[in-house]
């Protein structure tokens, strides 16, 4: 097999890679997100011998560059893609139809992605296997449920160093992932809020002891808002304006564009590099 891999690098993921390579498999990598690179991690591949292409806080233009080395080179024919979030297909498509028909498959990881795949399939362009991982109970029930249920937690208290007790948090989104992040903070004594939908997924956050609302309701009084929609703009600019000082925004779905960081590239916010 020759892999093309677009997914996070970290010492996580890399165990992954070392295994296909072990197996027998050629791959070439690059990062589905501009911040989750762990740089140590992608040297030591390098150092190994595996292509990487990725290192942490690239900008879009060194994104998509990054991609695009790891479909394109010299005596390099993939066959397969290992996406996250549906980047790496969706570059394939648009510049090398030639090279996608030759895929023997596709296995994406995100519920993001897969929109992207079904779009595909609905538009007629999808012309190869595609196995969506999240079809596996392991992953929906556990990885999406359980895993973000640890990682909010410890994200924030690395990067804040909060106390969570007594805070106001709302969690926009109530799919596993909204689910698993709203057991965790609960539990450590947070005053939790949800925004959803889906009329399903909302009575299901009401069973479960929280407050669905609007998130236009609640922005101005929350300590700390979360995005796990997997979404575009789910918190705008209007949304950060009514912010109270010291709110924390941050995003647990796979795509970084739920918070649209682009409209305070302007003139009047002041940036503070904090940590």
């Amino acid at each position: 097999a020759k892999v093309v891999v677009c997914t996070h690098i970290n010492a996580q993921t890399a165990v992954l890679v070392e295994t296909l390579v072990t197996l027998g498999a050629q791959v070439r990598w690059a990062a589905c997100n501009i911040y989750s690179t762990q740089n140590e991690v992608a040297a030591a591949l390098a150092e190994a011998g595996i292509p990487v292409f990725a290192w942490r806080g690239e900008n879009e233009e060194d994104f998509w560059w990054c991609i695009d080395k790891t479909i394109s080179a010299e005596s390099w024919q993939p066959n397969m893609i290992l996406d996250d979030g549906g980047d790496a297909t969706h570059v394939m498509v648009k510049k090398y139809p030639a090279v996608f028909k030759l895929m023997r498959g596709i296995v994406e990881e995100s519920v993001t992605g897969v929109h992207r795949l079904y779009q595909l399939s609905q538009s007629n362009k999808l012309s190869v296997p595609a196995m969506n991982v999240n079809d596996s109970v392991i992953k929906t029930k556990y990885d999406n449920l359980y895993s973000c249920r640890e990682s909010i937690l410890d994200s924030l208290k690395r990067t804040t160093d909060i106390m969570f007790g007594g805070k106001q948090v709302v969690v926009c989104g109530y799919g596993q992932v909204g689910k698993g992040c709203c057991q965790s903070l609960k539990n450590m004594g947070c005053v939790v809020f949800v925004t959803e939908i889906d009329p399903i997924c909302a009575l299901q956050a009401c069973m479960d002891g929280f407050q669905v609302v609007k998130l236009s309701e609640v922005v101005q009084k929350v300590d700390i808002v979360i995005t796990a929609t997997g979404n575009k703009n789910v918190v705008t600019r209007d949304n950060m304006d009514k912010m109270k000082n010291g709110c924390i925004v941050c995003n647990m779905g796979h795509s970084n564009t739920e918070i649209d960081v682009l409209s305070l590239k302007t003139a009047e916010p002041t940036w503070e590099k904090v940590r």
